[in-house]
């Protein structure tokens, strides 16, 4: 009886294997944690295999958790982290052991040459994204000038999630999520866009095929279930992004609807039926054939990893922390934090600081960490704000996920500071949901994704903005735009002065 879903997350920390039921419940769950690879500083890659050898362990502990698991699966869906860019010769090896990552900056210099030639407004449209390091695109054009040997071996570029699905399949392809973040592919058509491609001199033929993430890609090989234990023809859909999966299974799938990811950076999405092309705003395909258009802040999560280490040498922990902030009053005394602690992703201040400004005499720790929480909070609003203003369809609430969805005053504090209430979904693993909610809608259970995920997602108690708190922080929020735009003037000079 086919009755279990395998899916399969290949994180930047971890691959996890997990077996899902027909109603969208996790059954078992594996993890193998693999290593980044820092080589110098701001490069970060990894080893294909080693996502290969996670999965091939992962899976066999679920086997071995539901031992009649091997004769019930129905279809495997991976989901895998983004950008990570591998290569791939026309017998399928690896063309090149190790993949840049997500969070690999060694394409700064290609990006900043791109954006001398171009601005934005003349290939918004065809890319969906403003330049960016993260790109898969900028990735490759590093590659083909500094590693020519495997650029030249490479019949193949896939993402990671699609490696491992070469490794299962033998089949190459990607999905468009991945596609649509590659600063490759024009969002009209879904297809490679002939124009990107040759204004960053790369080559199509080296692109894998752009399929759609629901669509079965083959099965699994002979030798695939040698080494994995599933059965040889156990069929593999394409799979997605990892980013737009989890949206999936959160429940973010139709226009209106938010998400924010609250991890070591905190990500606000948009759901809309077109990208929103503007310079400052990124957009990546969801699986039901919308756009996510995002905002990221580099620092979420991360701000409060600092203070534990500024103020507590890691000696606090994060419930001690939040404990302190909670004894603060909202607007901590109008001390205020600017969370921008490793600058910002996308414009002309990608050097921005992090600052306290207003501390007074009477300022405590509990002011600065309450004031950290709230910070992160103003900044997201403030991505909030200019996503509504470029849709025209503001968010009438937001699903939050991520280990900061944990924290109750936290949440508390972004409700009331964005004016929306939030929901975060009952099971915290979005993404093997969301890949459970594809493999669901591939076997005929479901007509569409959207109707998988209604099925299988459920949230917990809505967190509401306190209105007392409001009235605090909707003044703040406007001081803090004056604070964000003053603040940019120094930062050139700040870099300019001697180390």
């Amino acid at each position: 009886m086919d009755d279990l879903f395998l899916t399969i997350d290949v994180g930047t920390g971890s691959v996890r294997a997990a077996l899902v039921d027909r109603r969208g419940k996790v059954v078992a769950i594996a993890a193998r944690e693999h290593e980044q690879i820092v080589l110098q500083f701001g490069w970060s890659e990894q080893r294909p295999a080693d996502w290969w050898s996670g999965v091939v362990a992962a899976i066999r502990e679920v086997f071995d958790t539901v031992p009649d698991a091997r004769s019930r699966i129905a279809i495997v869906a991976a989901c895998g982290q983004m950008h990570g860019t591998v290569l791939v010769d026309a017998d399928g090896k690896l063309a090149r052991e190790t993949a840049p990552l997500w969070n690999d900056k060694r394409t700064v210099a290609h990006v900043e040459a791109f954006e001398k030639k171009h601005r934005p407004e003349t290939y918004l449209a065809d890319s969906a994204n403003p330049a960016a390091p993260a790109w898969p695109g900028f990735k490759l054009q590093w590659l083909r000038d500094e590693d020519p040997d495997a650029w030249r071996r490479t019949a193949a570029v896939l993402m990671p999630k699609d490696y491992v699905n070469l490794r299962l399949t033998g089949e190459i392809s990607m999905d468009r999520g991945d596609g649509g973040a590659s600063f490759l592919m024009d969002p009209r058509t879904g297809e490679w866009s002939d124009r990107m491609i040759d204004l960053l001199g790369l080559e199509r033929g080296k692109l894998a095929p752009l399929r759609n993430p629901v669509e079965i890609l083959g099965h699994v090989t002979a030798e695939a279930a040698r080494e994995t234990g599933l059965r040889e023809g156990t069929p593999v859909i394409v799979g997605g992004a990892d980013y737009p999966v989890a949206l999936l299974g959160s429940g973010v799938c139709r226009p209106g609807i938010g998400s924010e990811v609250m991890g070591t950076s905190a990500i606000i999405t948009a759901i809309a039926e077109k990208p929103l092309l503007d310079a400052s705003v990124s957009n990546v395909g969801t699986v039901e054939g919308n756009w996510g258009a995002f905002m990221l802040l580099e620092s979420g999560g991360d701000a409060m990893r600092w203070a534990r280490r500024a103020f507590h040498e890691k000696q606090a922990s994060y419930e001690e922390i939040v404990a302190k902030a909670a004894e603060a009053p909202a607007g901590s005394e109008r001390l205020f934090f600017m969370p921008y602690l490793t600058g910002e992703r996308l414009g002309d201040h990608r050097n921005a600081r992090a600052q306290y400004f207003g501390i007074g005499a009477a300022h405590g720790l509990a002011h600065m960490h309450r004031a950290v929480l709230e910070g992160v909070a103003f900044a997201v609003k403030r991505h909030i704000d200019i996503l509504d203003g470029i849709s025209g369809s503001p968010i009438s609430r937001v699903i939050a996920s991520g280990g900061g969805a944990k924290t109750e005053l936290w949440l508390k504090i972004k409700a009331s500071v964005y004016g929306i209430p939030i929901l975060v979904p009952e099971e915290a693993e979005c993404g093997i949901v969301g890949c459970a909610a594809m493999a669901a809608t591939a076997s005929g259970q479901f007509s569409k994704v959207e109707d998988a995920a209604e099925a299988y997602v459920s949230y917990g108690a809505e967190v509401t903005p306190d209105p007392a708190w409001s009235d605090v922080y909707q003044p703040m929020q406007g001081f803090f735009e004056k604070l964000y735009a003053h603040s940019q003037a120094l930062y050139d000079d700040l870099d300019g002065l001697p180390a």
